[in-house]
């Protein structure tokens, strides 16, 4: 059996609470060389938090997520090193996957954004280390060992990151029961538990959401934010461990991936073109009513719902054709909601998504 088509939860321990980043200490004792893998904001924010002391090197990524930039820091690490601790938001965690994997090493993850479950998941977002688009998804051999998530690290998540976790999560459960869609109650009970999963994903986003970005701007670690945290971090995982390729990326996914090659978009957040690609392909999938219940949440908590707030306003027309052909690909991920996709397929859909936000925003 391949990796990637093996039950696969997550971390093997998740530690989370106010002031939980203090208990690195004490996971660290079952080691004897550690590295840090981090980003010049990432590693402010953990000191601010952390009260012990840091006294292994320590290694600024690059910013790409890249291979290249993963096996480079290894190549730096000492040679008995058996631990890496990643510090930061999810293209750190997922550089220090690949440094962990070269060294053989365990990967501790200390998430300072909640914006993807980067933290959580031996899946990893690999890059390009020039120009940061999309190269492709890696399935590393371990998780991390420990996932610590401290929700006072978690309420300096800038706006604009929290928002677009809730996106990147939000298509857990569009993305899943489309790849199922009709077929649900004949697979797996493994598969059935990941269904059951993203849906409480979905109904947790849709209720918590706007009280926990207010929690967020007011400074509160407050059921619903600690809620939203934890689905868009460590539950959201579960869903692609649990039900493997029946939830992991679908549509949406390729949406985004397409859309990364557009420089316009460079400045919108993985997750929010994520958010943008659950309309798309709601759209194929004759979802009509489902995005215009969606619209309103959208607008509510600042996920794109256009090209537009995209930044995508000039040449519109060869720009959408380029990203509607590589989520068209063979090698991508809408051909699991309609098997014989093509470019044309994507572009009437992403026309539609554009008709009908229009046209609600007008109403």
């Amino acid at each position: 059996m391949k990796l990637v088509e093996e039950i696969r939860p997550g971390a093997n321990r998740y530690i989370n609470g106010q002031g939980a980043v203090d208990d690195l200490d004490r996971v660290m004792a079952d080691y004897q060389q550690a590295i840090v893998v981090t980003g010049e904001k990432s590693y402010v924010v953990f000191q601010q938090n952390y009260h012990g002391e840091v006294t292994c090197p320590v290694f600024r990524y690059d910013g790409s997520a890249s291979d290249e930039d993963g096996h480079a820091i290894a190549k730096q690490a000492p040679a008995q090193t058996d631990v890496v601790i990643g510090i930061g938001g999810g293209r750190v965690l997922d550089t220090a996957k690949v440094t962990a994997e070269t060294l053989q090493a365990d990967l501790i993850s200390v998430p300072t954004l909640a914006s993807n479950c980067a933290p959580f998941t031996p899946v990893g977002a690999i890059y390009h280390p020039v120009g940061h688009t999309f190269k492709y998804v890696e399935y590393f051999k371990k998780a991390p060992t420990v996932t610590i998530v401290d929700y006072n690290i978690m309420l300096t998540t800038p706006h604009d990151f929290f928002v677009a976790g809730i996106g990147d999560t939000l298509a857990k459960w569009y993305e899943m029961e489309g790849i199922t869609r009709g077929r649900i109650n004949d697979l797996p009970v493994f598969t059935r538990l990941s269904y059951q999963t993203a849906k409480v994903i979905k109904n947790t986003l849709v209720d918590s959401a706007q009280t926990a970005l207010a929690d967020l701007e007011e400074g509160r670690v407050s059921p619903a934010f600690t809620d939203v945290v934890d689905c868009i971090i460590g539950i959201a995982s579960e869903v692609g461990g649990f039900g493997v390729s029946d939830g992991r990326m679908a549509g949406a996914h390729a949406v985004h991936n397409g859309l990364s090659y557009i420089e316009e978009t460079h400045e919108i957040l993985h997750g929010s073109k994520v958010a943008y690609g659950i309309l798309v392909q709601l759209a194929q999938t004759g979802d009509q009513a489902e995005i215009e219940t969606l619209l309103p949440f959208y607008r509510g908590i600042g996920l794109p719902t256009n090209l537009a707030e995209l930044h995508i306003t000039t040449d519109v027309s060869a720009k959408s054709q380029q990203v509607a052909q590589w989520a068209a690909r063979a090698d991508e991920t809408f051909n699991l909601i309609k098997s014989d996709v093509v470019a044309a397929d994507v572009l009437a859909d992403m026309q539609k998504v554009e008709d009908i936000s229009v046209g609600n925003k007008q109403q």
